[in-house]
């Protein structure tokens, strides 16, 4: 995977970590294990790519700012053609 794709995986699991209810044990469970093993991936990307960052909170940030630099990857949907029957 290129670091893009990691980030983008990281910041949703980040995303979705924040919407999950605090009653939902298991569920932040588990993506609280996937946001760490990407977590490591990205830092580990991030060193390889020669990317420096100072901590963990600032390798977040530098995945948070990529994938907003890289926009919207899902084209929106083109409006409905209507059909006429004659």
């Amino acid at each position: 995977m290129n670091l893009l794709e990691i980030a983008k995986i990281y910041t949703d699991l980040v995303k979705v970590d924040n919407q999950i209810p605090d009653s939902e044990f298991n569920a932040k469970d588990e993506i609280g294990t996937l946001r760490t093993k990407y977590h490591q991936i990205l830092m580990d990307k991030l060193q390889e790519e020669g990317i420096e960052f100072s901590d963990r909170f600032d390798a977040m940030n530098k995945a948070f700012e990529l994938v907003e630099s890289e926009g919207p990857t899902i084209t929106p949907p083109k409006s409905p053609t209507k059909v006429v029957n004659l």
